[in-house]
């Protein structure tokens, strides 16, 4: 059967490697020109030649996870000094682990993935060469879709945030500090990027001010001229109002607010919808129930994310190439909306869908 892999990071990867072993050639459509995926780090951003940049990695980025336990379970990422390691080792690692599986040969680099169709029982998948410009039909029998989910911002909406005359930022286009150069940044967001960015900041920044909801977050983690707000209740010309009644004026709002699920080139007869972040419908959070010869890797988040991508992939693979017959669509929808209700019952919200957390130690795979 032919299989069709999208993106050559580290899901795309660990795809490739798990396809072999159940004795299938796949070939992956990379978008960039090396391996890594959102590892790599591009000082560009924005849109090159009509493409949104991939890349949200900024400058001196080291992972907030140990390197013990970033590996794949029979790929270690190897003797370092640190447990904390930069971007780029993670690069190196991953190249690695496609050099040593053998995995270069299957990839085509700067292959623009615009559009995945269901034709009849194949896949049809129209790729550009950036290249050449030149653009090709390919089809397949089995499709996975490896395209990580750090790539499209998300912006929280903010009462009156049009008015605001300073400057606006995502953390997916921040690259180095400079930019904040003197400025009073007001940093919105309250996880790992957003508290490390606040720090990374303020060596450049006049003032920073970290505006959250979280609680248990301590001042004294941060350098002296970062301070910590509520959520903000409105923005106006020149400031934000937040909700414990204070003010302050600011030159620049600086989002760290996270990405959405993003699949522009899936068809409408591809299966496949997101709704407040939560993509459905998804059996064990990966195999498509509409069209179940297409599975969707690496979703599931505050995870140990290679080691959750390789298990995903054997698992899909046991169903695509194994013994393993998946139940029902309806049995497989039940469970899918069962799950996610007694998650909204906890007082989670379907953005968290996919947010796995303590969850992932489980023995049932969500």
């Amino acid at each position: 059967m032919s299989l069709c892999i999208i993106g050559a990071g580290t899901a795309g990867l660990c795809c490739a490697r798990r396809a072999l072993e159940n004795n299938q050639i796949p070939t992956v459509f990379e978008l960039s020109n090396q391996i890594g995926g959102t590892w790599i780090y591009n000082e560009n951003t924005g849109t090159i030649n009509g493409i949104d940049v991939h890349s949200s990695m900024y400058e001196n980025l080291r992972t907030n996870l140990p390197k013990e336990v970033m590996g794949f379970p029979d790929f270690e990422i190897g003797a370092n000094i640190d447990s904390y390691i930069s971007s780029q080792d993670i690069c190196l690692f991953l190249n690695r682990y496609a050099d040593h599986f053998e995995l270069r040969k299957y990839i085509i680099f700067q292959s623009y993935v615009l559009r995945v169709l269901k034709k009849k029982d194949k896949w049809q998948v129209l790729v550009k060469n950036l290249l050449t410009n030149v653009m090709k039909y390919y089809y397949f029998d089995k499709i996975i879709i490896a395209n990580g989910h750090y790539h499209t911002p998300n912006y929280i909406q903010i009462p009156n945030a049009n008015l605001f005359k300073g400057e606006y930022m995502h953390s997916h286009d921040y690259r180095k500090s400079d930019v904040f150069q003197g400025k009073r940044v007001l940093v919105i967001g309250g996880g790992p990027s957003a508290l490390d960015l606040s720090n990374i900041i303020s060596k450049a920044a006049k003032e920073v001010t970290l505006s959250h909801h979280l609680e248990g977050i301590s001042n004294s983690i941060f350098l002296e001229n970062v301070t910590t707000k509520p959520d903000v209740r409105e923005l106006n010309e020149n400031g934000a109002y937040f909700v414990d009644g204070s003010y302050k004026e600011f030159d620049t709002i600086f989002y760290c607010t996270g990405y959405k699920y993003s699949f522009p080139f899936l068809s409408i007869n591809a299966g496949i919808y997101v709704e407040d972040n939560w993509v459905q419908m998804l059996y064990k959070q990966c195999i498509n129930i509409r069209n179940p010869s297409m599975a969707l890797i690496g979703l599931p988040f505050y995870v140990c994310a290679a080691q959750m991508m390789d298990l995903q992939a054997r698992f899909v693979y046991s169903y695509f190439y194994g013994k393993n017959q998946l139940p029902s669509a309806k049995e497989m929808t039940e469970e899918t909306v069962n799950k996610v209700k007694s998650l909204l019952a906890q007082g989670f919200k379907k953005r968290q869908a996919h947010m796995l957390g303590n969850n992932q130690v489980s023995l049932e795979i969500n």
